[in-house]
């Protein structure tokens, strides 16, 4: 039997599984936890790993492995190979000033066209314009630029501070189209890296971008880890999702975390200079654009502990109150929100009557509020190319009965629900076996599809109330 291992380095933890390369079944895996906050030295990260690979039972009989990260990590390296800070992760917000400084240098129709997306505080190019600001001193000190994926591919092929090869960086289209100095065409870009650093960045080190499939090199000896295993490209852990899942042309994934996030798998590319849908690419050579929302999970969370109930009894609660949840309807901004763009934006519940404030039609709208946005989002992406295909519905969230019924409500056609899994690791795993034998696996996914009568009065209502009341004056 020959065994690939893929690994997944997300915000909370770093998850490796390892898998058997004809069928794809799962034969063992392992996690360890990563640092709170939005901060976090890099090097916990390969400590995580390096833990999260022994859990597993080490990499002595793997024949090939790849890493799958968080995107937009901001990895800023001296000569020395040393962060010069930690690393800002995607919900890092300190550098939001700075997206907003960048758009009006340089002209959002000028950033979409030319990247693919139009910079917020989520990406990597507004954390470096905030690092030159902010601490102008370490700025000065940068040497190279990598992502997570990045930084950790290259780690395991024995680089870092004892050996600080900054050229030997790599990385792949769909990580690096979401820093927001990448090309559509996946060229790296000096002119807007400088723009960010405003500075000379002619000998700063950005990593080659290797097509999909490729060999980044191969691991050096560490704890667990013999030398000489194949590294594949590696990727960004949305793109790392679609490939677990064997996502292919016009699939739409609908993944429920804390937050939302909804990609549709695209032959073609077609810019947003609203930033709305950012136009990342994915680990295949195609594109995968990608609309988020700050709400999801968090929704349900935040509606189960004021009902006093648990996820099981939220979903027989919202399943028991009528679809429209007898006109109550939930703009769910607990946190603000990204799609629409509402930072300081508040969650607001309209419709409340003396018959529809029922612990049922409250859990029901949260879960149809939830939904409709997403489905907003499923709407953006169409209105920009994407085609509407199957509906994937994965991440926690997606178990909840109440949540699949309504999904398939409102975005008015069957949806198909995975096996609860490591898609971003199993992702990962399939790059290992792209490089080390030259050819894509395609591993099945166990799924089963979610059929409801569509409900279009559920977006309507959605529609008709206002993203944000009107706020009294004084």
């Amino acid at each position: 039997m020959t065994l690939v291992a893929g690994i997944d380095s997300s915000t909370q933890s770093c998850k490796v599984v390892i898998r058997d390369l004809v069928t794809g079944a799962t034969i063992r895996s392992g996690n360890a936890p990563h640092p709170e906050g939005t901060a976090v030295d890099a090097n916990a990260w390969w400590d995580a790993l390096l833990a999260a690979i022994a859990d597993a039972g080490g990499l002595a009989d793997v024949a090939a492995v790849s890493v799958s990260a968080q995107q937009h990590g901001m990895v800023a390296l001296d000569a020395h190979g040393l962060p010069v800070h930690d690393a800002l992760l995607w919900n890092d917000t300190r550098s939001g000033a700075a997206a907003a400084e960048l758009v009006e240098e340089l002209g959002a129709e000028a950033f979409a066209s030319r990247t693919g997306i139009v910079p917020v505080a989520s990406f990597t190019i507004t954390k470096l314009r905030w690092l030159a600001d902010a601490r102008p001193e370490l700025a000065a000190r940068v040497a190279a630029v990598a992502l997570p994926h990045d930084w950790l591919t290259w780690r395991l092929r024995g680089f870092g501070p004892e050996l600080p090869d900054l050229g030997e960086l790599t990385t792949d289209h769909s990580d690096a189209s979401g820093t927001g100095y990448v090309t559509v065409a996946g060229e790296n870009d000096r002119e807007l890296l400088g723009l960010a650093l405003r500075r000379d960045v002619r000998r700063v080190v950005l990593p080659r971008v290797l097509p999909a499939g490729a060999t980044a090199g191969v691991t050096a000896p560490h704890p667990g880890i013999p030398s000489g295993i194949p590294i594949g490209v590696g990727c960004g852990d949305n793109a790392g999702a679609a490939l677990g899942l064997d996502a292919g042309a016009g699939d739409i994934i609908v993944s429920l975390g804390t937050s939302g996030v909804v990609t549709a798998v695209t032959e073609t590319f077609v810019p947003d200079s609203s930033g709305t849908v950012a136009g990342f690419a994915d680990a295949t050579g195609r594109r995968l654009p990608l609309v988020a929302t700050m709400n999801a999970a968090r929704v349900l969370d935040v509606t189960a502990r004021l009902l006093g109930v648990s996820y099981d009894e939220f979903a027989d609660l919202a399943l028991a109150a009528p679809s429209g949840s007898g006109g109550l309807v939930l703009r769910p901004y607990f946190e603000g929100e990204r799609t629409p763009n509402l930072p300081d934006g508040t969650a607001t519940l309209f419709g409340m009557t003396s018959a529809s404030l029922t612990r049922e039609c409250v859990a029901r709208a949260a879960v149809e509020g939830m939904v409709c946005g997403l489905a907003d989002g499923l709407d953006a992406l169409v209105a920009f190319g994407a085609e509407r295909g199957r509906i994937l519905l994965i991440g926690g969230a997606a178990q909840n009965a109440a949540v699949q019924r309504v999904a398939a409500e409102v975005f008015a056609q069957p949806i198909t629900v995975p096996e609860p899994g490591e898609y971003v690791a199993s992702g990962a795993a399939v790059q290992a076996a792209w490089a080390l034998t030259g050819e894509r696996p395609h591993w099945l996914v166990a799924a089963h599809e979610i059929t409801a009568t569509a409900r279009p009065e559920v977006r309507a209502a959605y529609a008709a109330t206002p993203a944000q009341p009107l706020r009294a004056a004084g």
